[in-house]
């Protein structure tokens, strides 16, 4: 059995027993006044194949490979119990790479910054907020070799629930619908997410979610440059991560991620892994 084919197994086997089985909980639920948390993740995303108009696999011309090596944070901050801000920003390596041509770029991309609203809780467990979300893409330039970004704002709007479920069980579940509105020319995109996290043990946790995206259609026809085959002008796409975590000491922990992409269209296939480290008080 090959590395590859042995990762696709283990995600599977580990997504089976997480969905039967949802850590400190994420999603819908905001954090309390002062509370801060960090995530500082390096990833590393490869792909060799694209799915095309119809949905199917194929391989990039003349033995093609992207990759795109990067260095994110994440970060929350609450304002007051029921409102916290989030932001996201990368420092990326990107390179498309085939028989004829190599294109290398690294630099900033886009920074995400959002504002999380709790409306209500159910008062057995459950969540739900709201999400307003605006992209901005002034840290790079739309002419390198492959874009960093599509070089225009973006505003998002979503709704989240999350249910947990202690104390019967130490875990929880977590459900998201949002809308992205591209201002120019690449179509608009409805977000969907579902995920579930868990307790092992006191250290040790899990979490697996779908994470998809459904574009609208609405793209200027013949707009945008598809030199980033991981950023094109009109996709759907699909991607499933399973992840563990370690709190290795107090407020501080430590996660290991796999994704990969398992449906879509005119977007790359490809699979990402990761390593997070994580701060929270």
């Amino acid at each position: 059995m090959s590395i590859k084919q042995l990762m696709k197994t283990s995600f599977l086997q580990a997504l089976i027993v997480l969905c039967v089985s949802g850590t400190v909980f994420a999603g819908a639920w905001t954090r309390d006044k002062g509370g801060f948390y960090a995530q500082l993740t390096g990833n590393h995303y490869a792909a060799d194949e694209y799915f095309d108009e119809d949905g199917d696999k194929e391989n990039f011309p003349f033995d093609g490979e992207f990759t795109d090596k990067n260095a994110g944070l994440y970060m929350e901050y609450g304002l007051r119990d029921d409102l916290t801000v989030v932001g996201s920003w990368s420092y990326k390596w990107l390179e498309y790479e085939d028989d004829v041509i190599v294109n290398k770029t690294d630099g900033w991309s886009d920074l995400e910054l959002g504002l999380k609203y709790r409306l209500l809780t159910t008062g057995h467990g459950g969540v739900f907020s709201a999400q307003a979300l605006v992209k901005i893409p002034e840290a790079y330039d739309e002419d390198d070799a492959v874009p960093l970004g599509n070089c225009q704002y973006d505003y998002e709007a979503r709704v989240l629930y999350g249910q947990s479920l202690y104390p019967h069980f130490p875990g929880y579940v977590n459900a998201e619908l949002g809308y992205r509105f591209r201002a120019e020319d690449p179509a608009d995109e409805l977000k969907y997410l579902i995920e579930a996290g868990v307790d092992f043990t006191k250290t040790l946790y899990g979490r697996v979610k779908l994470d998809g995206i459904l574009g609208m259609d609405n793209a200027e026809k013949g707009s945008g440059d598809n030199t980033n085959p991981s950023a094109t002008n009109d996709y759907d796409l699909g991607k499933p991560e399973a992840v563990l975590g370690w709190k290795f000491m107090k407020d501080w922990g430590l996660e290991l991620g796999y994704r990969p992409e398992i449906y879509g269209k005119n977007i790359s296939a490809g699979e990402n892994v990761s390593l997070a480290l994580i701060y929270q008080r």
